[in-house]
Parts: C-alpha cells; structure tokens; sequence
C-alpha cells in the first residue's frame, strides 16, 4: 500500500457511494486512511473540503473517520508546521461547534485535537493582528474545554482530554526564552506575543496560565482518580524541560510534598501506580539541568518516599498473608467429616492454589468493569459438568436454610459445615424458618438417609467471586415453592398430618373485600412522606452522582430510578377524590384544598432541598421539572381547570437561584436546555441577565444555546440577541454582537436574520419627512400605495425596525452614541460580509449630512481593519452611488493617512476624476503620487477650496508641502516626512508661486490671495531669494497677473532686504512696462513706492510727468519727500524746474487742506 498510493478522490467516491454505515464503507475508509498515513500530502484538501459537511451531522463512519484523519494531520502526521497550522485555522470553527455533539468519543477527539490547535493558531495569531474572530473563537472552545475539567458527570475519556489541554494551555500561557534569537517556533508561548497587540491580552492570559497551574496542582492533591493523577503527570516533564527558572521550583515543591492521602480507599496496586509515577518524573527533573538546583530537595523527598512505600507493602504483605492463614484454617465439623478423594486432598495441598485464593480473597472486584465479571462467572459456571453444577446449586440451597435459624450475617471467606443434628426451630415470625425446619424433620423421618452432600465440596477452596455473590442473593426457589403447592414427595409432615390441600374456589376470591385503610391524619402522612424521602437520600446517593456513568453505570441506573420515585411521589402519586352523587360540593371543595396544599408543601420541601446546593442537584431539579410539565399535560387533559405547576415551580427555581448565579457556571445553562417547555418570562429574565456585567456570559450562553439546540425557542432568543446588539451600554451591545456574528454567513437560517436585522437598523437612519396632513389626502385621493419615501429606497415609519433601546426618532443635535447604537452590529458584520458595504454607501445618501458626518466618524475602525487592498472597498470607490461622495472621499482620506497611496489607487482616483464631476477634496490624498504635468493641471482646482476656514486653509497647506521641493540639504533622503522622493516630478517653490499667480482667474483672487499667504507662512521654504526669482520671473511675463504688486508688497513688508532690490529693479522695470495703463496694478505700484519710500523717489523720477503728477496727487504725502531729493539731485535745472512746478508751491496749501478735513 505505502508503495502503490490510492488515489484519494477515487477511494473517496468509491467509499461514499456504498450503504452508509456498511462494513463495506468502513473497510473502503480503512484502506484509504492507511494510504493517506503513508503519502499525507493530499490530506490538507480532503479534510478542508470535510469538515464542513459535520457541522449538525449525526453519529456516522464517515464522521467518525474524517475526525480521526483530522486529529492525525493535526496531531500525528509529518506534515510540515505551516500546513498543519493553516488546516487548524480551516477548521477551528467546525471543531469548536462539535464540542456540543451528543457523542462523548467525538467530544474527546476534538478536545485532543484543540491540545495542538491551540499552540499552532496562537503563534499564528501573535504575528496577525487582522484575525480577530479566530481569536474569538479559539477562546470560546478554550472556556467550553477547560469547563469540563470542572463540571460534574463528564464522561472520564473528556476529562482526561481536557486535562491534558488544560496542561497544553498552560505551557502556551506562561512565558519561554525572551531572547527572539533563542526561541523556538514550535513552543509558542507568551514571550512571542507583542504588549501591544490589539486583541491577545497578554497580561490576562499569563495571569489565567497561573490559576490554570494552581488548579492542576489543587487536582494533583485532591484526586482520587489515578487517570488523572498520571494525565498530570506526564505533562510536567515538557513544563520543566520548556519553562526553566521559577516553574521549575513549583513542581518540584508541589511533587515533594505530594502524598496520597487522597487515594485512600483504593486498591494498593493503585496507590503503588501513582507513587511509581510521582517518583519517576522526580528522579527525571533530578536528572536534567533544570533539576538540578533543587538536587538535594529531591533526594530528601524520595528518601521519605521510599520509606513510605516501604511501609505500604510492608502492611499489604501483612494483610495477605492474615487472610491467606484465615483461607487455610478449618471449621470443627470438618474432623467428623469422612476423608476426602485423594485428587481433592492433591488439590488442596497445592501451595499454588492457596496463594491464588488468598490472593482473590483479597482483591477489591468492584474496581472491575461489569462485563468482566459477569464474563468471570460464566466462565466460572462453564467449569462444572451440569450434574455436578446441579448438586452443587441443591447443596448450596440446603446449607443456607439449615444456618438460616442463626439469622447471623456469612462473615468469613468460607461457609461453614452444618450439623444434622441442629434441632428443628420455634415457628415464629420470619417467613424463612419455616421451610427449612420442614426439610430437617423430612430428612429425620427418612429411612436410609443419604450422606451430606455438601462433605465433597467444602474441603476445596472456596471462589470469593462466587461467595461475595451467593451471600448478597435473594432466596427466590420456584422449584420448591412449585414443589409444595403441588403436594410432592417432599411436602412437611406437619402439612401431611393437617390433610391435603383442597382446591381453592376461584368464585369465593371474587366476593372478597380487604378491609378499608386505615385513616392518617395531616400529621401522620406528612411525617411518613417526609421520613420516606429522608430514607431514600441518605440511603442512595440521588443528588450528587459523582460517578461517570461509563464507569459506573448500574449506580447511575439506580440514581435514575430513586430520582423518579421521589420525584413522582411528590408529582403524580395522589389524586383528587372522585366527585360522586352523593358527595357534598362544599366537602369536596375542602378535601381538594387540604390535598392540594398537602402537595404544595412537598414541592417546596423538594425545592427547598435542590436549592440548598443546585449545581450537584441538578440532575433531580431538571428530572422533577419534566415531570411536572407531563403531569401538567396529562391532568389538563383531563381537567380544562387544572392550574398547571410547571411554570409555578420553575419560576421558584429560577428566582432562588439567580440570588447565587455564576458567571462562570453552565449549570444553570444545562439545567434550562434540558427543560421541555421555557415561558416567556424566562427568556425576559435571561434578557436581564444579558444587561448586568456580572452575569452576562450566563444569559448570552444560555440564548446562543436556545438558538442553535432549541428550534422552537429560535426565534423569540435571536429577537432577544438582536435587540441587544442595540444597547446603549457598550459592554452588553459588543457581547451582543459577538454573539450573533458568528453565523454570518454561514449558519443559516441564523446569518440571514442577523443580515436582514442589521440592514433594518440602518434604515432606520433615513432621513424621513414629517408627516403632513395634506399629503396624506393627497395620497388617498390620487389612490396609491406608495408615499415618495418608499420611490427614493426608504421604508415608511410604519416598517421600521424598533428595538426597546432605540429611541423612536435621533436628538437633535445628532449623538454620536445613538448612531453607533444603529450601526455597529452592520460594521462587524461587513468584516465577514463585504458586500454590506454597498447597504451602507447606499442608505448613506439619504441620511441628514449631521448622521453622514457622525458615520464619516465611526466608519474609521472598520475601513482600517480592511485595508486600502481590500476587493469590495476599491470596486465601491469606483461606484460609488449619488449621495455618497463624502463617505467615498473619507475612505479614500483614511486610506493615505498613515502612508503614500498605491499606485492602483492613484489610478483609480484619477479615472474617477476624469469620469465624474468630483470634489477637488479627491484629489488631494494622491497629488503627491502625480507627475509635474497633473500637478500643474490640478493644483488650481485644489486651491479654489480655500473659504476662509481653517480646515480647508490645513488641507491646502498639507499639499504645498507635499509637492514642493525641500531645502537642497535634505533634498533626496528617505524620510518619514516626505511622501515623495523624485525630485523631478515635485514643484519648485518659485514654480508654485508662479503658477497660484497665473491661475487667478481660475482659482478666484479670494482664495489665491490666501493660497498666497499660506505660502508666505513656510518661512522655511519661501526665503526671500526665493521670492525675489518668482519677481522676477513674473515680470518677464507678457500680461502681468492682477496680484503681483500685492504680493511685491507682501514681499518687502516681510523682508526688508527685499527693498533694493524693488527698488532698482522692479519698479524700473514697471515703468518700462507702462504700469499705468493698467490700474489695479497702477494703485499697487503708488502702494508699493509709498511703503519703500525714499528708496523708491529714484525710480519714481522716471516716471512721465503727468504720471508723476497722478502718483502725487493720489499719495499727496510723497511730495514733500520727492521735492525734497529733487532739490538735493545734481541735474538739469529746467528738468528740475519741471519737477518743482507741480511739487514746490502747492505743498504749503495742499497740507492745510489734508488736515483741514481731520480737524473738522
């Protein structure tokens, strides 16, 4: 087989088209599974596309068989780590759900299986901080697997499994190597996990590693069950080995001070097991460089071990030799007795034989499984030839009524011989004296008496199993009573001497009447009921059955039967009286009410007694209440007025356990599953539960478990879940939707009420109309069905969705806990359901535009968790519907935010661009990825944003930053600052300044005065050489732009070493350019000569007289200054003369008259 492989798929098909459940279908898998261990590659394929189909399946080969191949895979095989772990994390959602299945051995392989999970997804989960819900899951089956290491009536196979995972947890919780360079992968723990990752708690996981180990240790105390006591213990070797330092010290203290104290009662054997294995691990730990510091702590303690165990076989020798030496001794009677065969007498003398008597006198068999000893018996029977088994069946009979007038208890390991000569009994009261004094006297009166026949047998060892058996028989001989009835040979002399007996006359039995009870009064029959329920607690363990049924199964039997008597003597023993003719209404009236409080009060003296320690009594508390709820269904049949007692009951129940609820209990989970009927106000109290902190995981469990076992409470729990997932407590509404997520979207029916809910909730969001009287005549008159909500997508009120948290219309002003109350539950579920988004883009453009802002808000965490990769979120920037472009822009912004864009995204944006009349806001996350020649096309469009605000001046600011060149020291550098690093495609300062200039018009001068001024404020950047090029590149343009004097002027305002150069230069060259003609800039240029002033009179002399006598006249304060350098200028003295003509006289009346109007 390992040499010629099957082929998997084929073997398959072959093995599922077969009778399911055949032979023939278990041999085909048998086959496949050993060529599958041989050549395993094929097995990661097989179980992914498996697993699947056993969610809810049956008990089955086939599920049994892909579960084995599972565990193999996972556990066993020589798969590599990466491929065992990414079928662990296909799979763990489906082994998490079989932890419910009603199979134990399907429940203790998936727990086996988690043990290897569990370490290969956490080393999975400490790297990826995105797989959330695996975590989620993965500590839910963690809770659910070590709870049944705690809960009562486990099955032993589950325990023990959860045992070992328990260990596993542990070694994964605690802390290993913290040198990354000395840790190894295949020991994940909690040193590889980061402080600060988003969802493994680390500190609560180490802290809950710690509990689990003084648990372990507690369990190593106080255990008695051996199983677990090795379970414990061959895991502390991987502990030790793995975790030097401070755990090292914690086992060996707990294993040296370790004694089996809680063992007592066991069979040596076992006590001696558990110390060899305590004692083993000890010298191991001694043996390694771990153990040892503590050397000499662990020869002390196996020292006082040994001694120990010296003592115990010491007292076992002891014990066996005392009931070997009471095994060989003879009772009196056997020296009157006639010599044996002489092959019996060879038999008895064999020491062998006495040693294995001995041996079995002294062996516990009620450590023996119950089909062993019923297999020892028979075969045991099957020794014996059928007459010799017959005599010895009559010689038995015959001895234990002849020692039966003794009334003494068999107390030894033999039965001694009885004398022919004990005198017949007294007739007294005991029904068995009687026979057994009739078959003496009939032996007396026997003429040729037969020797005993009990001689011959009582000389051989006697079988203890056959013994322990004979003496706990019932004396039931229909042999002889059908003997005697029928008058035989062997019928007493007394009943011969008082005649035969005559046939009874069946006519006479008819006409017999038993005498009438006898009356009790209130008193009497309370205290008989109560004395009897008392007999039957303490006389079988009814309300605490620690026993695993599989190991003890015929004591749980009898739990079961006691349970019910109890439970129906309280239910359904007593009736009402039959109503007669004769009867008085007003007698029966009270007879009914005596009786029926007679009852009541032994309900509560039943409900008293569970509620004193409901979690070991829950067995009897759900028992009575399905007996109460057929007895209620039974009378009401029979009865229209019958007041049902189920409810009643089961509300006491409930009422006086939820006053000691625990968080961490599922006993009260279990206890609900099992009823046959849950009220309403049961499910009202679990919806309590959900709102209190304390007791939520009781009231979440409970209803999860409703929904996914209960189908007839499915509906009325999920509504419940629902509802919660729209809590205002934050606590409750993430329990909520924890909860339900989980079946989106594969869990149907479940994940589609969840998905419908969700998107009614959002709708809820609308904006919706105010009702107007008008439009309702309207719409009555014109006939139709439909309002103009309904045509735009919306739902009218009437359909929404309302839950007991949500307020009927938002507050205005819009808060942002009343919208995420709406949303919360449709943005987890988009993690795992990606086209909820479009439900979102969608309903997002009818909402208010304060709703859309605080969605804008709250929509940040998921868009994040997806990422700017993610499939569904680029095709909706693409489609995005009218209505929804900020929600689309606010994607987009989160996208960049923390990094440079890719380049599919750029893509995407600039064909929507081009496609679409979009805002200018799309483009600024991505100018920065542009080349020069998109940069120069958009930028314009990008600065007409600017209004005024801060938040747009920010933005703007933000992309001058991005697209400008930085000082050429750093130029270049990688740095986390500057999103770009190719200095070809970025903007020169002097580009830009250049470019807001020529782009006036399209921009606005509003917003390119302040795009200006926003340059201006990068001191860093715009120096003034800088400024001084973009002059002076502006001034070689043909049409100069309506804002370059302002900026002049906003130049030489900031840099006074800018001056000269306007000066000389620049206005020069304005007059060269006849700045006169145009006058905006002409008022900018007598501005800026009136700011720069005198260093501007040079320039200003070359000016056309007319234009000179305009500056004056608009700025009269230069005249003094510029008649005055007139005056002291070297020249032409008629050019003078020119110049005094308009600037000499008139300055002694023009300043008057500039005053005059002040002083008025």
């Amino acid at each position: 087989m390992a040499g010629n492989p099957l082929d998997p798929l084929q073997a398959l098909s072959a093995a599922l088209a077969v009778q399911p459940d055949s032979k023939e279908q278990a041999d085909l898998l048998a086959a496949l599974r050993e060529s599958l261990e041989a050549h395993p590659s094929p097995i990661p394929i097989l179980c992914k596309t498996l697993i699947r189909t056993l969610s809810g399946a049956g008990d089955s080969v086939l599920k049994r068989w892909v579960l084995d191949l599972l565990h193999f895979a996972i556990c066993r095989s020589n798969l590599s780590v990466d491929v065992r772990t990414d079928l662990a994390s296909q799979s763990v959602e489906s082994l998490a759900g079989l932890l419910h299945d009603p199979n134990p051995a399907t429940v203790k392989l998936v727990v086996q299986t988690f043990a290897t999970v569990y370490p290969l997804l956490f080393r999975v989960l400490c790297m990826n901080r995105n797989l959330r819900q695996m975590w989620d899951v993965l500590v839910h089956a963690k809770t659910q697997i070590l709870e049944f290491v705690r809960a009562p009536g486990v099955p032993m196979g589950v325990k023990l499994a959860a045992v070992k995972f328990m260990q596993r947890v542990i070694l994964v919780q605690t802390r290993g190597v913290a040198d990354p360079r000395l840790q190894n992968k295949n020991d994940p723990n909690l040193s590889m996990c980061p402080g600060d990752h988003p969802f493994v708690p680390v500190a609560a996981l180490e802290h809950e590693g710690v509990k689990l180990l003084e648990s372990i240790i507690t369990m190593l105390y106080t255990s008695p069950n051996p199983d677990i006591l090795s379970a414990i213990l061959n895991s502390w070797a991987a502990l030790v080995k793995n975790r030097p330092g401070p755990m090292v010290q914690i086992v060996v203290t707990a294993l040296t001070q370790w004694t089996p104290s809680a063992l007592t009662g066991l069979p040596n054997s076992s006590v001696k097991s558990a110390e060899k294995a305590v004692r083993i691990l000890l010298i191991h730990i001694s043996r390694t460089p771990q153990g040892a510091p503590f050397a000499s702590q662990i020869s002390e303690a196996l020292a006082v071990q040994g001694a120990r165990m010296d003592r115990a076989a010491a007292e076992e020798k002891a014990r066996k030799a005392a009931v070997a030496e009471a095994s060989r001794k003879r009772p009196p009677s056997a020296q009157q007795e006639p010599p044996p065969d002489p092959k019996r007498a060879k038999l008895e003398s064999d020491e062998n034989t006495a040693a294995a008597a001995a041996f079995l006198a002294s062996f516990d068999f009620t450590t023996l499984p119950t089909n062993l000893i019923n297999d020892l018996i028979i075969a045991n029977l099957y020794a014996f030839q059928e007459p010799a088994l017959q005599a010895l069946v009559q010689t038995y009979r015959e001895t234990r009524r002849s020692a039966t007038p003794s009334m003494a208890p068999a107390s030894v390991p033999s039965i001694p011989a009885v004398p022919s000569s004990i005198p017949a009994p007294a007739p007294g009261p005991s029904p068995i004296a009687t026979p057994a004094a009739t078959s003496v006297s009939s032996e007396k009166k026997t003429a040729t008496p037969e020797p005993p026949a009990p001689e011959p047998v009582k000389e051989e060892p006697i079988d203890p199993l056959q013994m322990d058996i004979d003496e706990e028989e019932i004396e039931y001989e229909p042999d002889k009573l059908n003997l005697e009835l029928s008058g035989g040979d062997q019928v007493n002399a007394e009943e011969g001497d008082l005649g035969a007996v005559e046939p009874i006359d069946i006519d006479l039995l008819a006409e017999l009447k038993l005498p009438p009870p006898k009356e009790w009064t209130e008193e009497d029959r309370d205290a008989l009921i109560r004395s009897s329920i008392a007999r039957i607690r303490e006389g079988v363990d009814v309300v605490s059955p620690g026993d695993d049924a599989t190991l003890n199964p015929s004591k749980m039997a009898a739990t079961d039967l006691w349970m019910l008597l109890i439970i129906r003597m309280v239910t359904r023993v007593v009736e009402p009286p039959k109503e007669t003719e004769e009867a008085q209404p007003m007698d029966d009236s009270k007879d009914d009410v005596e009786l029926f409080a007679r009852q009541e009060r032994l309900r509560q003296r039943l409900c008293d007694y569970i509620m004193a320690n409901f979690s070991a009594r829950v067995r009897l508390a759900t028992t009575w209440m399905n007996e109460e709820w057929y007895n209620d269904r039974i009378r009401s049949a029979q009865d229209p007025d019958w007041r049902p007692n189920y409810d009643i009951w089961l509300s006491q129940i409930l009422a006086a356990y939820q006053t000691h609820l625990d968080a961490r209990d599922r006993t009260f989970t279990r206890f609900l599953l099992d009823l046959p009927s849950i009220p309403m106000d049961v499910l009202e109290l679990l919806r309590e539960l959900c709102i209190g902190p304390e007791r939520m995981q009781v009231g979440f469990t409970t209803l999860r478990e409703f929904v996914l076992q209960r189908p007839t409470l499915r509906y009325e729990s999920m509504n419940i879940l629902l509802e919660l997932t729209t809590h205002s407590e934050k606590i409750t509404r993430g329990a909520a939707i924890n909860t339900v997520k989980r079946w989106v979207p594969d869990v149907q029916p479940m994940g589609g009420m969840v998905r419908d809910f969700a998107l009614q909730i959002l709708r809820r969001l609308q904006s919706r109309k105010p009702k107007d009287k008008q439009t309702d005549v309207d719409v009555q008159m014109n006939g139709e069905g439909q309002t103009e909500d309904e045509e735009d997508g919306q739902l009218p009120p009437e359909d929404l969705v309302q839950t007991p948290y949500l307020p009927e219309e938002l507050d205005v002003p819009v808060q942002k806990a009343q919208v995420l109350q709406h949303v919360e539950l449709l943005f987890a579920l988009s993690v795992k359901s990606p086209e909820l988004l479009d439900e979102i883009f969608t309903v997002y453009g009818q909402m208010e535009a304060p709703v859309q802002e605080t969605v804008q808000e709250l929509i940040t965490p998921l868009i994040r968790s997806l990422g700017s990769s993610h499939g569904k979120l680029l095709t909706l920037l693409r489609t995005f519907p009218p209505g929804a472009e900020s929600l689309a822009l606010r994607v987009l912004t989160i996208f960049t935010e923390h990094g440079r864009p890719s380049p599919q995204l750029v893509a995407l944006v600039k064909g929507l661009i081009a496609e679409r009349d979009l805002d200018a806001r799309f483009l600024i996350p991505i100018i920065a990825e542009m080349d020069k020649a998109d940069i120069v096309r958009h930028l314009p469009r990008i600065v007409s944003i600017l209004n005024g605000n801060i938040e747009e001046k920010n933005l703007v600011r933000s992309v001058f930053s991005a697209i400008v060149t930085t000082p050429p020291e750093t130029f270049g550098t990688v740095t986390s600052n500057l999103p770009r690093v190719r200095q070809s495609e970025l903007l020169t300062p002097a580009e830009l300044m250049v470019l807001l200039h020529s782009s006036e018009k399209e921009i606005g001068l509003k917003a390119a005065i302040e795009a200006i001024g926003i340059c201006f404020s990068i001191t860093d950047v715009f120096r003034s050489e800088i400024l001084a090029v973009v002059m002076q590149q502006i001034m070689d343009q043909p049409v100069l732009p309506t804002l370059f004097l302002r900026t002049v002027i906003q130049a030489v305002t900031t840099y006074k070493s800018l001056v000269g150069f306007v000066s000389t230069t620049l206005l020069s060259r304005l007059i060269t350019k006849k700045i006169w003609t145009n006058p905006p800039l002409w008022e900018g240029f007598i501005r800026c000569a009136k700011i720069i002033a005198p260093s501007s009179f040079g320039a200003l002399l070359q000016l056309p007289k007319d234009q000179l006598r305009d500056l004056v006249e608009k700025q009269p304060s230069l005249k003094a200054g510029l008649r005055e350098y007139v005056m002291k200028k070297a020249g032409n003295k008629a050019q003078k003369a020119g110049y005094l003509e308009f600037l000499g006289d008139e300055t002694s009346t023009q300043q008057p008259q500039a005053v005059a109007p002040s002083v008025a």
